[in-house]
């Protein structure tokens, strides 16, 4: 039988009024998620079959309204009215609604209703707003607003199937044009706007809900959207003018609109719903009481958050190490198979160890948002964001940054892509800007090789570890700059009003296990596709830096001979001699300091050298600066570095207590090569931390604001910025701690 025409559905509605749940029931494991071209908004598309017909399914941003003042509002309306290229025309609307709040979810039905597509409401959360005690006459809201409606509960999977016979029928229906809920003198200057457009030569008529929020559209959001629009021919003085007599008739805009909507849903609603003469307390508002409380659910929200953070390095670590393993068993079959030389270094170090270097991070991401999406499903996020909302308003930001900026401690890529959730652009930007600068785990094995080597084991006020003193100080010294930069920001590039933090508290419920795994696997994969192929590439890039020229005299004339003698000397003698024991580790020392000569002269190595004088007002010599600039794509990479620079080997664990104390010793040892000097003391080893504390070196973190962002602006200009005060830092760090005696000395 050959199956029938595609028709595409668009899915609308107020946020936490389980769209994504009933969005996951439709479209099963047949959707992808990915952003709109041009703007930060996150597209998800699905499909469905029924009935021999094939749906495609476009779940648009949740929003409250239509009045497009922010790019997610803007990408529903040009989707609706098929004003985008990139996505099919709607054939009908599916607007889920919240039954136990009808008054305000039908303000958004209105507004849908006037855009003329066949139209079917899904009436979901129903047993919720029983438990409320609300009665709800669903055949009279049905003729009242003439269209299908449909009781549902989409966690469970309940009418499931009579709401996809209802969007089946509503498919093949032609479009009705409803009449407009504003007065007559608004409708008639809506006419007349869109005869002046007409009248300008322009081929495309202005759809008439368009007209109408041009309108209302005293924000200009709308005119600048439109500014460029090959359709826009109107002169905007117009709209002023209609402005005026609407203002002059008694219809100020935009106040015309909530009076006109809300008057045609109380309409609509009247002898529809009943309510109990008392409001019952429900368990969320017992709950409510004790979790939004201003000191107790401040102390189980920081409960909370410490446990889901202990719990992602307590869950990962294992997982991560067998990662570990399989990365390393992978290096060295390979290594095995192919002969030693550039291919198998490529192979071995470039690639496997470059990709592996971020697939390692993987678990964390997943057990993040695992915790994350558990909390957001089950209804607590709103809560945590409402707690945090006092707190985070004082550097020009919204409660709901506070959870990404949180989850960027264990990495900032989840953190970045956990922004999605903010809906005001600035904000969203903003955060994403300062993520980056939470100290996340990579920079952990830093912070311990310097501290545990060159910070003393004292105390400070007698009883505080000097050492954790200082590893706290790194992770304040991130949350302080992160505060002063978002002020920055929201004041000057990302200037405007921090947005009044609106947010609905959604009802607790269980968490649905399948929309769980669901957010977890396209985190997962979203993480893996976007951070590893630039690694990849980055990867090979280093690795072929650090390799090449392959062509030093030192080596080749003193070094490897000597290499040759032991390594023939050594197949003489018997494996469990002390000799062979002693000339082994000889061996080891040997090529330990052939990679480092090798590492020298590379050209990374005379990048380290080219930029000496540039780094050594920060306490640094030439090794310093090489691992520096091999941190970039990956900080995790500088102990490898470093480990092969002072001949102890590329495969450093930092793990290892004993590599700890090999790597410090030699750090210790080393000195300057004009003056002989130790290099390191405790102003350089603070400097290197603050250093690696507040610079951007992370290119999966910068591809991935790129994705978010979709621009690569914006990771360029987070990246110099971060390099700036990263420098500068470093900079004072040094030069005030080497003016402080009993600070060199520790």
């Amino acid at each position: 039988m050959t199956e029938r025409p595609k028709f595409t559905v668009a899915l609308i509605g107020n946020p936490n009024t389980g769209k994504s749940t009933l969005f996951t029931a439709l479209a099963g494991v047949r959707q992808r998620v990915g952003n709109y071209p041009g703007v930060t908004v996150e597209k998800k598309l699905g499909g469905m079959h029924f009935e021999g017909r094939q749906f495609q399914l476009i779940d648009l941003p949740g929003t409250y309204s239509l009045a497009p003042r922010s790019p997610d509002e803007m990408v529903a309306v040009d989707v609706l009215l098929h004003r985008r290229d990139d996505t099919s025309r709607v054939d009908a609307v599916l607007s889920i609604v919240d039954a136990s709040n009808l008054e305000r979810n039908l303000y958004l039905v209105s507004q849908v209703l006037e855009l003329g597509l066949p139209t079917v409401v899904a009436l979901n959360m129903t047993d919720i707003a029983r438990s409320r005690g609300l009665t709800i006459d669903l055949e009279r809201l049905r003729q009242r607003l003439g269209i299908p409606i449909i009781e549902i509960q989409a966690n469970r999977r309940i009418g499931i199937d009579e709401l996809k016979r209802a969007l089946a029928s509503a498919a093949e229906a032609k479009p009705t044009e409803r009449r407009s809920p504003f007065p007559d003198a608004f409708q008639a200057e809506t006419a007349q706007l869109q005869t002046s457009w007409s009248a300008n030569g322009k081929r495309a008529e202005l759809p008439r809900y368009l007209a109408e929020r041009l309108l209302l559209d005293t924000s200009g959001y709308l005119q600048d959207a439109l500014a460029n629009d090959e359709h826009n021919g109107v002169a905007f003085e117009e709209i002023k003018a209609a402005r005026g007599r609407l203002s002059a008739a008694g219809l100020p805009v935009p106040a015309v609109e909530a009076q006109a909507r809300y008057g045609w849903v109380a309409e609509v609603l009247s002898g529809v719903v009943t309510r109990p003469a008392k409001r019952p307390v429900s368990s969320s508002d017992r709950l409510d009481r004790f979790l939004t409380h201003k000191l107790w659910g401040t102390i189980v929200f920081a409960i909370l958050m410490l446990i889901v953070f202990s719990s992602v390095f307590i869950f990962a670590d294992p997982v991560m190490g067998l990662i570990d393993g399989w990365i390393g068993s992978l290096g060295e079959f390979v290594g095995n198979l192919v002969p030693e030389g550039p291919l198998q270094s490529l192979l071995v170090d470039g690639i496997i160890g470059g990709v592996g270097s971020v697939l390692i991070f993987l678990p964390q991401i997943v057990f993040l948002f695992f915790f994350l999406a558990v909390l957001e499903d089950c209804g607590y996020m709103a809560r945590a964001a409402y707690l945090m909302d006092k707190l985070m308003v004082r550097v020009g930001l919204s409660g709901k940054s506070f959870i990404p900026l949180l989850s960027s401690f264990a990495c900032a890529i989840p953190g970045v892509m956990a922004t999605r959730v903010i809906e005001n652009r600035r904000d969203r930007l903003t955060t994403i800007l300062v993520a980056p600068l939470m100290s996340c785990s990579a920079r952990l094995p830093v912070y311990a090789i310097l501290i545990g080597a060159f910070i003393p084991a004292t105390t400070v006020l007698g009883f505080l570890p000097l050492q954790g003193v200082t590893l706290f100080a790194m992770y304040v010294l991130g949350m302080v700059v992160a505060a002063i930069v978002a002020l920055v920001l929201k004041r000057t590039l990302l200037r405007g009003p921090t947005p009044p933090f609106v947010m609905e508290l959604p009802t607790y419920k269980w968490p649905s296990l399948r929309n769980v795994l669901q957010r977890i696997g396209e985190r997962a994969w979203s993480f893996i596709y976007r951070a590893g192929t630039l690694i990849f590439a980055v990867s090979v890039l280093i690795w072929a830096a650090a390799y090449y020229p392959r062509n030093s005299v030192e080596v080749s004339e003193t070094l490897a001979p000597r290499r040759d003698a032991l390594a023939a000397e050594l197949e003489k003698l018997p494996e469990d001699s002390p000799r062979h024991a002693e000339l082994s580790e000889q061996l080891g020392d040997l090529e330990n300091e052939i990679a480092a000569v090798y590492q020298r002269d590379s050209y990374l190595g005379r990048a380290g050298r080219w930029i000496e004088p540039a780094v050594r007002p920060l306490g640094w010599d030439w090794r310093i600066g090489c691992a520096a600039i091999a941190s970039f794509p990956a900080r995790e990479v500088v102990m490898g570095v470093l480990g092969v620079i002072y001949n102890l080997g590329g495969d450093l664990d930092v793990g290892e207590e004993s590599d700890q104390d090999r790597l410090g010793t030699r750090m210790k040892a080393a000195v300057w090569d004009d003056t002989g000097e130790p290099v390191y003391n405790i102003p350089v080893a603070l400097s290197i931390m603050v250093f690696f504390a507040l610079c951007a070196q992370c290119a999966a973190t910068l591809v991935v604001i790129s994705r978010e962002t979709n621009s690569w602006r914006w990771p360029i200009f987070t990246f110099v910025y971060m390099t700036t005060l990263a420098y500068l830092g470093a900079l004072l760090t040094y030069q005030i701690g080497m003016r402080l005696p009993a600070f060199i000395s520790g």
